[in-house]
């Protein structure tokens, strides 16, 4: 009940001090804990990392690394901070954050408001013994000389304590960022990323999975050379995808031509059907993660089906409260016991054709 009221409260603020309230109430535990389902079926090995489950929370919402582990006890079997750049921004001009509740969606033109690698460098080394996988999404600042050199950066100021890295070159509100993902600026990326990455690794005797996260405003020639550049490169994974600037037919009309990238349902068949896309260029030949529209159970599964072998959420946070990942968990489990489905990594890619033109 007392969640309940809380929700209903956040929608009476303007939504970025809903955020801020929300991160507060996590930190001083008004958010009850949920509990993490152990179950074999749907604790899965990915990028070497055990995962207790394969549904988290994607980046956006804990910019700033302030409550990663109390997001895991939300019932996520992970989580991923930032997006993160080397100097602290201030974003875009507000008002940059709007909500669409009729459709379930937001939209927004934040532009990497974060704090920057120092203040985040502190949070993580203070969790550092603490369990729970915690993906650190990396990302340049929009005055930097050399885009690719503040993700060399964010890998090695946080090589020993993030799980995972997300090099997000496909948030929409960075002017000139989405060019990183095309042609010959792509191959650089992924090179010097790369390259980065290895030097560290030697040192310190563990690779640390680089994951790429892309849009979802791609059409066939722009996949087909993403595809060619990922094949050459030593990526461990794609995340499919990020916010759209299309907007789909949407019922709220009064938010709907603000500039910035929409997420939440209206991006669901958009960003499955490029996950699809990706997976039938690319095979089984890297891990996918699906984003984009999950907002139940079912669009757990049809990610999977489609071709991720994790998932991840957040704008249905906002909308289905903090209830949400451990009902989705337990409702995935019940769906494999009911189907006979052995192990939660069956589903992936099983019905990759359906989403294809």
């Amino acid at each position: 009940m007392l969640e309940a009221c809380l929700m209903n409260a956040a929608f009476l603020l303007p939504p970025e001090n809903a955020h801020k309230a929300s991160i507060l109430a996590l930190k001083t535990g008004l958010v009850s804990h949920y509990p993490i389902i152990s179950d074999p079926r749907i604790m899965i090995r990915i990028f070497d990392l055990d995962f207790p489950s394969p549904l988290g929370l994607a980046a956006g919402y804990d910019k700033n690394a302030e409550v990663p582990d109390e997001i895991l006890h939300l019932g996520f079997g992970f989580t991923e901070v930032g997006t993160v750049t080397p100097k602290p921004q201030s974003g875009n001009p507000q008002p940059r954050l709007f909500r669409l509740v009729e459709d379930e969606a937001v939209i927004n033109r934040l532009g990497f408001n974060n704090q920057g690698h120092e203040a985040m460098l502190g949070r993580m080394q203070a969790r550092q013994n603490n369990p729970g996988i915690v993906g650190i999404n990396i990302g340049a600042n929009k005055d930097s000389a050399d885009f690719v050199a503040d993700y060399e950066a964010g890998i090695e100021k946080f090589y020993p304590y993030a799980s995972y890295f997300m090099v997000n070159v496909s948030s929409p509100n960075t002017p000139g960022l989405r060019d990183l993902q095309m042609g010959d600026a792509l191959t650089v990326l992924l090179n010097r990323v790369d390259e980065k990455s290895q030097q560290l690794a030697d040192i310190q005797g563990l690779r640390k999975p680089v994951i790429l996260k892309i849009a979802p405003d791609l059409d066939a020639k722009q996949m087909d050379e993403i595809a060619k550049a990922v094949t050459k490169s030593n990526l461990d994974g794609l995340a499919i995808s990020n916010t759209t600037l299309a907007r789909p037919l949407l019922k709220n009309q009064t938010n709907a031509n603000e500039a910035g990238g929409l997420s939440g349902k209206p991006l669901f068949e958009i960003s499955t059907r490029i996950l699809a896309e990706m997976r039938n260029r690319l095979g089984d030949r890297l891990p996918m993660i699906g984003i984009g529209g999950v907002a139940n159970t079912a669009d757990v599964i049809s990610k999977l089906q489609a071709g991720a072998s994790l998932v991840q959420l957040y704008t249905s946070l906002v909308y289905g409260g903090p209830g949400l990942p451990s009902r989705i968990v337990s409702e995935l489990k019940d769906y494999l016991e009911k189907n006979n489905i052995a192990h939660v990594s069956e589903l992936t890619g099983s019905q990759t054709g359906s989403w294809l033109k």
